[in-house]
């Protein structure tokens, strides 16, 4: 059976338990720690950048409990991006393709309707920190 007719959940499996060797499993120094917490300090300075925006449920004038719904809504993408860091902290590789989805999809879903700068200013850093995740990996892996 062809990997592009299995279901999303169990691509994931598959890539996941490729990327599970013996060798991820003990802590290991970056070989160049300046491309080891670029990508890492990128994605946390991206999810800082989209939490702004759920700043604005604050001027609705909503209740408590709907001030709390509308800003859990509104934190959920930044959410989705932590995860993924949480995932790309520990196997470059898969987050590293986790994040040029993510921007990916933003492009394809959400940022097609707005000026490609605008989408730019999203994606950009979430695909830029995808190819640094992997290129750190790939770096390491020859290490």
């Amino acid at each position: 059976m062809s990997i592009t007719r299995l279901p999303l959940i169990r691509k994931i499996c598959i890539l996941w338990l490729s990327c599970n060797n013996r060798k991820d499993l003990t802590m290991q120094k970056p070989v160049h720690p300046v491309l080891y917490w670029i990508p890492r300090g990128l994605v946390i300075l991206e999810a800082i950048f989209i939490s702004l925006f759920a700043l604005d449920v604050f001027g609705e004038g909503y209740d408590f409990l709907t001030l709390l719904q509308a800003l859990a809504m509104h934190l959920l993408p930044t959410a989705v991006v932590l995860v993924a860091l949480a995932i790309a902290w520990r196997w470059e590789r898969v987050g590293g393709i986790l994040f040029i989805a993510l921007g990916a999809y933003y492009i394809l879903s959400l940022g097609r309707n707005l000026a490609w700068t605008a989408s730019l200013i999203v994606a950009g850093p979430l695909l830029l920190a995808g190819l640094l995740f992997l290129v750190d990996w790939k770096i390491g892996a020859r290490a």
